[in-house]
């Protein structure tokens, strides 16, 4: 290989202007898969950290109650209107043991038993609706990161305190050290301690969450020792339906992933990571066309030098290596000016860009775009190799 890559370079040297037109085409178009994709990458990770940041990867609950209809007498024809059950607040039987089950298992990060239920937050003559949140915190703060929503006060739950949302809070006319009453309806009443004020981003939770301790939440809704959901933090964000279907499997109990309760983003993050592999491919294209073009022209231009050596004993499979190299060298060259270019527009959105989310450093994706741009700059350079190892030297000395 040492003399067909010599003459592939000496090849390029020659045709210094082109060369540096096509490595410049290239490097543009791997900067674009670079940088794009990790705009994409970083919009999606801001978009899921956002919406996963409130709400568990999975969530498990009490199967849903339904109507038991008494059979009809054999060779009796049965017609039935039947309403669909009202389904009251219930817990999920043995938790403790379905929480064991569900801290072994595969691809299972944390685990939170959590009461929930309704009820009226009461301050002076304002009255709010509420939901009660009913946490083992050491649990709940490894499935949603409660802690690093706190501007105000303090996060406990225990011993009569309560952290409530920002936006209830000014509902109420509430601050830190203040008292609010809770009423869950058929005389069970409590007056908590405000500990600290939480902001999540999301104005509806942000009106109506109050975070109790278990035991206490539990005793206003009046489920003692009872949870109502299980929640359920995954490795891999992108197999929580897998594992939720794996947690029916075992538990008979309802297992609700992200991606079922939110399936329009679902639907958005399929489109982005699409557009980003369109973007890709014809961006590949576009470097695969450029360096055939070029080395097509090579071709036509060095049809005499390729005669000449043809008729010097160079053989053919040689002198289809030497093109099959300067695409190589192309696509590997340009791709790599092109992956720190990509690189440096990645700093300088992140460094002077609006600072809307943060785009991760492309580490991976720069040496994937040059493998890229290196096998299509061989594939590319295919056709006029073989064009040029075809080459007759007498015929190509006669007309060059």
């Amino acid at each position: 290989m040492w003399i067909e890559t010599t003459i592939a370079m000496r090849f390029l040297r020659q045709g210094r202007g082109q060369t540096l037109l096509i490595l410049f085409g290239i490097a543009v178009g791997v900067a674009v898969i670079v940088f794009v994709t990790a705009l994409i990458w970083g919009l999606q990770d801001n978009i899921v950290a956002r919406t996963l940041g409130t709400q568990a990867h999975v969530r498990v609950l009490a199967p849903r109650q339904a109507n038991l209809v008494a059979r009809a007498p054999q060779g009796t024809l049965q017609l039935l209107l039947e309403d669909r059950r009202a389904q009251a607040l219930r817990t999920i039987d043995n938790w403790p043991q379905v929480r064991d089950v569900l801290d072994r298992l595969p691809g299972v990060a944390a685990v939170s038993p959590v009461v929930s239920g309704p009820a009226l937050g009461r301050r002076g003559d304002a009255v709010e609706s509420v939901a009660l949140i009913g946490v083992d915190l050491p649990r709940y703060l490894r499935v949603i990161h409660l802690d690093q929503s706190m501007v105000e006060g303090r996060l406990d739950v225990g011993s009569g305190n309560a952290v409530v949302g920002r936006q209830l809070a000014d509902d109420l006319g509430v601050r830190t050290g203040g008292k609010l009453r809770l009423d869950a309806g058929r005389g069970r009443e409590a007056v908590v301690n405000v500990a600290g004020i939480f902001e999540l981003g999301v104005r509806e939770l942000d009106a109506r969450y109050v975070y109790l301790d278990l035991k206490q939440a539990q005793s206003l809704l009046a489920l003692p020792g009872g949870v109502t959901v299980i929640d359920v933090t995954v490795d891999d964000l992108f197999h929580a339906d897998r594992i939720a279907a794996r947690i029916h499997g075992l538990t008979g109990l309802r297992a609700e992933s992200w991606m079922e309760t939110n399936s329009q983003l679902v639907n958005a993050l399929s489109s982005q990571s699409m557009s980003t592999r369109m973007i890709s491919f014809f961006v590949a294209m576009s470097v695969a066309l450029g360096i055939a073009s070029v080395l097509a022209v090579s071709v036509t231009q060095r049809t005499r030098e390729i005669g000449i050596l043809r008729a010097m004993g160079t053989r053919r499979r040689q002198m289809l290596q030497v093109f099959l190299v300067q695409g190589a060298v192309l696509g590997m060259v340009g791709s790599a000016f092109g992956a720190l270019a990509g690189w440096g527009l990645v700093g300088a959105f992140n460094t002077f860009g609006p600072r809307l989310f943060y785009i991760p450093m492309p580490a991976a994706l720069a040496p994937a775009a040059m493998a890229l741009a290196t096998v299509a700059g061989v594939v590319a350079a295919s056709v006029p190799a073989s064009r040029a190892s075809k080459l007759d030297p007498v015929e190509a000395i006669r007309h060059a």
